[in-house]
């Protein structure tokens, strides 16, 4: 796999949104033809009530930019069933997509920065806080801490697959501005029995934002320090960067059927597309 072409109809979206509509976007996920793009919209731990959730077309048109509004610094997203699950800090925010009102708000207590959200086939939904090395789970609506262990190293992208969490860590933090000594790889979480595991590897790869699988044994991820995106073959282990991207790369979308992957560019205030052949 390369990277191909850009996607005409989001090239012209990226000059049209730019800093105007998208603020601070820092996770993209694709339903039934729409994108939705989560707005930090200033400080990422900032209770400011500023946060939002855009609606853009697959042809790269805001269809509504403030499609949700008055969250305080909502990140990852992740879509089961009708409903939109948005990582906003200290809570897990449900989103019915028909209405577009919030139907629950799910308080993590002690949590302090949740950032990514993957649903399981089950309808599980797993929320990374990478500040506490903690993944949660929302399961029969109770919100908890699942597994909390400093061998996540500050988990940032998560995505379920095969009977395990697979993580994106961002690497052990030292240093001011997130800055690592040791960057972060991808870790596996058995869901049966919390067993963690490097998978692959323990090779660091980048101070590691979204994951998604591409297919099979293929996955993507992004650096969000660094900017770049990897695929990831989580047989092996090994990451090959494919796409040199500015800092700012955050938790992609991919939209498999199509050949696209969705980068929200967050310190750029835009969102790119490209193709993959």
């Amino acid at each position: 796999m390369h990277t191909g072409v850009r996607s005409p109809g989001i090239g012209r979206a990226e000059a049209d949104l730019g800093s105007r509509r998208l603020q601070d976007p820092e996770s993209a996920v694709v339903e039934n033809g729409v994108i939705y793009v989560s707005n930090v919209d200033g400080g990422a731990d900032a209770k400011d009530g500023k946060g939002s959730i855009s609606q853009v077309s697959l042809d790269g048109r805001m269809i509504k930019a403030d499609w949700v509004s008055g969250l305080d610094s909502p990140k990852g997203l992740a879509v089961h069933n009708g409903r939109l699950f948005a990582a906003d800090i200290d809570q897990l925010v449900e989103i019915d997509i028909a209405s577009g009102k919030i139907a629950t708000r799910y308080p993590a207590k002690g949590a302090k920065f949740l950032n990514d959200v993957a649903a399981g086939p089950d309808g599980h939904i797993y929320v990374s806080d990478m500040l506490t090395d903690t993944i949660w789970r929302l399961a029969d609506g109770k919100f908890e801490a699942w597994v909390q262990s400093a061998a996540l190293e500050f988990p940032n992208g998560v995505t379920v697959q095969d009977g395990k969490v697979l993580v994106a860590a961002w690497g052990k933090i030292d240093g001011e501005e997130f800055a690592t000594s040791v960057p972060g790889h991808v870790i596996a979480i058995a869901i049966a029995d919390k067993t963690i595991e490097a998978v692959g590897s323990n090779t660091p790869i980048g101070n590691l934002d979204g994951i998604e699988r591409l297919r099979g044994n293929t996955y993507l991820l992004t650096d969000w320090l660094n900017g770049g995106l990897f695929t990831f073959d989580a047989a092996t282990g090994k990451a090959v960067k494919v796409l040199p991207l500015s800092s700012g790369s955050a938790d992609l979308g991919v939209v498999a059927v199509k050949g696209m992957v969705i980068i929200p560019m967050m310190k750029d205030n835009r969102v790119l597309a490209y193709t993959l052949d």
